[in-house]
């Protein structure tokens, strides 16, 4: 090789070095940066979520009354108070995981209890030629209901009654009854009917899971309906396409759009019958709540007489709706107590929304029909904030905002009236929502 040839190769080699040492570096810094942020977005995640898991456990306090018998009532949390534990825990969690430089804030703008916490960290870092500079993450933590995972069942009670056998398999009496006539019409259409599985407890449930463990498929102990003892998985297979197209004339509706063997009873599907609203038995708890204005009671109860829903849970629902303004108006055209659509309104034969009794016993119907669709309190208040077809979609309440704070804060007003479901507001599931 001539001398000029190597002294070209030399260059070149050399300049090939300089780009493997230059790309290393900047290879290195990248992945430091990458590295650094991991770690503040993980201080993020662990501080959002400690400050969700602080809220929850306060949650059911916003809705203790303030006072009994005249005298303050130490249950009782103010909203000020709720957000400061709420922030307190957050920054303590971040602090301990290395962020400094660290703010935190609540999305929504509900005015008593918000469900989202955000917790945004920017500390500054080095940076190999540019200094120190933030790098900033986030992360946003949520007080979802019971329900936001398909669970439809959760917080309800399992039935504890007398059971009927069909074909060996237990269920309530009236459950029987319905699914006697139900297989009288298959039989004379040529179908044979297999009841595959009907009552189980929870117990049971729990087995089932740890076998099968997809929460589509099998629920998660303590969610299934099939605790309810109104639940019906049929087959053979080859009934399935007579089942859907006959099965709702005897009241039993299929649950899941994914199961075409899984009816239940849509009949006696008030809120007691599903844990909410009463100690025992069947009936509504016809006790309106202190927080329900005088002139608004005696409709509640008869309301909730009627259509055997909670005087409980219809009061929270109309308070969290208009804060019992009987000539509520909202963005969207809702009116009325309790925030009717005109369409819907007109569905439920309900002339005049701005009618506060009339209004509540149309809410009343509606929330009891919504309750045998979906037999389940929280996707039943999902359905009437969002509407059926999206709740329908999944079995559960929708990634709404707006629906899971509606839905986390009626049950939360639920638990300050001494409602059985106020269980539930310390079942708030927690998760990341960023």
């Amino acid at each position: 090789m001539r001398r000029g040839e190597r002294g070209q190769a030399t260059v070149l080699l050399v300049a090939c070095l300089l780009v493997v040492l230059i790309g290393a570096i900047v290879a290195g810094a990248i992945a430091r940066g990458l590295e650094t942020r991991a770690d503040e977005q993980r201080a993020a995640d662990l501080a959002a979520l400690s400050g969700a898991r602080a809220m929850r456990s306060a949650y059911p306090r916003l809705f203790a009354p303030p006072l009994v018998d005249d005298r303050p009532d130490p249950r009782h949390l103010d909203r000020a108070a709720y957000l400061a534990l709420g922030v307190a825990a957050a920054r303590a969690t971040a602090g301990a995981n290395g962020a400094h430089e660290v703010s935190v804030g609540f999305p929504d703008a509900d005015p008593v209890a918000p469900t989202r916490i955000r917790v945004d960290v920017s500390d500054p870092v080095e940076v190999r030629g540019a200094g120190r500079a933030p790098v900033r993450v986030s992360a946003t933590a949520q007080l979802a209901p019971p329900g936001t995972a398909v669970a439809p069942g959760a917080g309800q009670g399992e039935y504890r009654g007398p059971f009927a056998y069909r074909q060996g398999k237990p269920m309530r009496p009236d459950t029987a009854q319905a699914f006697d006539r139900l297989a009288a019409a298959a039989r004379a259409d040529g179908v044979a009917l297999i009841v595959v599985s009907a009552f189980r407890s929870d117990a049971e449930q729990a087995r089932l899971f740890a076998a099968h463990p997809d929460p589509k498929w099998v629920a998660r102990p303590g969610t299934s309906l099939h605790r309810l003892g109104t639940e019906l998985d049929l087959g053979p297979a080859s009934s399935y396409a007579w089942l859907a197209a006959n099965a709702p004339r005897f009241h039993l509706v299929r649950r899941y759009a994914w199961e075409p063997w899984h009816f239940g009873l849509a009949l006696n599907a008030g809120s007691a019958s599903l844990g909410y609203g009463a100690a025992r038995g069947e009936r509504p708890a016809v006790g309106v709540p202190d927080f329900v204005p005088a002139r608004f009671a005696g409709a509640f109860a008869r309301a909730a007489q009627r259509w055997n829903v909670s005087a409980a849970l219809l009061a929270a629902q109309a308070d969290k709706e208009s804060g019992f303004n009987p000539f509520a108006r909202s963005p969207a055209g809702a009116q009325g107590i309790a925030q009717f659509m005109p369409g819907t309104a007109r569905g439920y034969g309900l002339a005049n929304p701005f009618d506060a009794a009339a209004a509540i016993d149309a809410q009343a119907h509606m929330m009891r029909d919504l309750l045998r669709r979906f037999a389940s309190v929280p996707l039943a208040l999902a359905a009437y904030n969002a509407g059926s077809a999206r709740v329908a979609a999944c079995m559960c309440v929708p990634p709404i905002a707006e629906t899971q704070a509606y839905v986390a804060a009626i049950l939360g007003m639920l638990g300050g009236a001494g409602d059985s479901a106020g269980v539930l507001a310390g079942g708030l599931e927690i998760r990341l929502v960023r």
